[in-house]
């Protein structure tokens, strides 16, 4: 978040009473590595369970596979901490068949010119290299958009935001859905815009639209189509969403990790398939959540030092944030699950050389596979490590939720 994205929406609200507009949580992308973010909520539920039931956030906001999360805890808001242990137990039972299909016989990995072939033929009949139809299946049973409306008309919160790349214009978009009593208006900043507009499962897709393999999701924006990808790319201020809609404090779950030079080799040579591809996925959820922390921090602390009368007088507040990271590489979690990809993905990939560790490249290899691991052995490990981390934080996460936590004290964990 930019300064002038802090003052700007203030300013912008000056005529209005400042409050406390509750706590926001902000859910980053990364595929089946997202499976995280259940494992530390099922951990937050179990530490608010004495303060009472109720659902711990005002706001929802979603990018990528984290905007699946986000619009899945929205529509069971109204359940209070339950939806937070119903995520986990959503994870637990998903299938990579369930998100996406290949297909592909098994002679693919005998050669690169077989799984291009097998490639090409899916492009054609999908307009990308995986057939997502399974995960719309999957989303419109365990997402109910009519709970998601209640939610916001009761007041069990206040709204969800799923963001998405447009590929026609470039721009990042914010979809946001909110109860008719919301005053918040849409927003424009140079490359970010917002749009009011009731979400639905073809916004999730497009958030989650991974570039060439996922296919992209026409949207209608100001009376007009434009073709969405995932909202991970272009992604520079993940907590602008946020901060927009006036929430004093965030949550953020992000999907990043610990520095990956440690499994490469000191002489790997010339770069692999798998290479190439774990270092483009890698750029395209190219973590800016920590820079973005750091930046709001320094703001907010900034805000708080000064004098009491002068504060007093400004029309904008310090936000508080806490950011939660994997305390461990999640590629070298991954690289112990490759063998429970489909056969189909993995004799392809094997075929591409983009799983040839033969030179070295197990960890980039790992790092591709990770996006597409949607099985038991690899989400279970997943939120156990979530789980983890959260307790770790025990008393920042209870303190911080209940509001009484101290401006400044919660930067950029990883």
């Amino acid at each position: 978040m930019s300064l002038d994205t802090l003052i700007s929406h203030n300013l912008g609200h000056a005529s209005r009473p400042i409050h406390d507009g509750g706590c926001a949580l902000v859910l980053m992308g990364g595929g089946a590595r997202t499976a995280y973010q259940a494992g530390v909520l099922k951990a937050v539920a179990g530490m608010r369970r004495p303060a009472g039931p109720g659902f711990p956030f005002r706001w929802l906001f979603g990018t990528s596979a984290g905007a699946l999360n986000a619009t899945y805890l929205a529509s069971r808001s109204a359940q209070g901490l339950d939806a937070l242990d119903g995520m986990a137990a959503f994870w637990a039972q998903l299938r990579s068949e369930r998100v996406y299909r290949l297909e592909a016989p098994s002679w693919v990995r005998a050669s690169r010119l077989l799984a291009g072939w097998t490639l090409a033929r899916q492009v054609r009949q999908h307009r990308a290299l995986l057939d997502t139809l399974p995960l719309v299946d999957t989303l419109h049973k365990a997402i109910d958009l009519r709970q998601l409306e209640s939610a916001l008309e009761s007041g069990v919160i206040d709204g969800l935001g799923v963001t998405a790349s447009s590929y026609t214009t470039g721009e990042h978009w914010t979809f946001c859905q909110t109860a008719n009593r919301c005053e918040l208006r849409p927003w424009r900043r140079p490359g970010r815009r917002a749009e009011f507009q009731p979400i639905t499962i073809e916004h999730l897709m497009a958030s989650s639209a991974i570039p060439f393999l996922f296919p992209s999701v026409p949207l209608w924006v100001e009376g007009h189509l434009e073709h969405f990808g995932d909202g991970s790319m272009r992604q520079l201020s993940p907590l602008s969403p946020a901060i927009q809609a006036g929430a004093r404090r965030v949550m953020v779950i992000g999907v990043g990790q610990p520095q990956r030079a440690g499994l490469a080799p000191a002489h790997a040579g010339q770069p692999t398939a798998g290479t190439i591809a774990g270092h483009a996925m890698a750029s395209v959820f190219h973590d800016t959540l920590q820079a973005d922390v750091e930046q709001t921090t320094r703001v907010s602390q900034t805000l708080a030092r000064l004098p009491p009368d002068l504060a007093a007088a400004l029309p904008y507040r310090p936000v508080e944030v806490l950011a939660i990271q994997p305390s461990l590489s999640l590629d070298e979690l991954a690289m112990k699950h490759l063998g429970e990809l489909p056969a189909s993905t993995l004799n392809t990939l094997v075929g591409l050389g983009a799983l040839d560790d033969a030179r070295g490249a197990a960890g980039s290899a790992a790092a591709l596979a990770s996006y597409l691991l949607f099985e038991p052995g690899f989400v279970q490990a997943l939120i156990q490590l979530g789980e983890h981390d959260a307790w770790r934080r025990k008393d920042e996460l209870t303190a911080f939720l209940a509001g009484d936590a101290a401006m400044g004290r919660h930067g950029p964990v990883t």
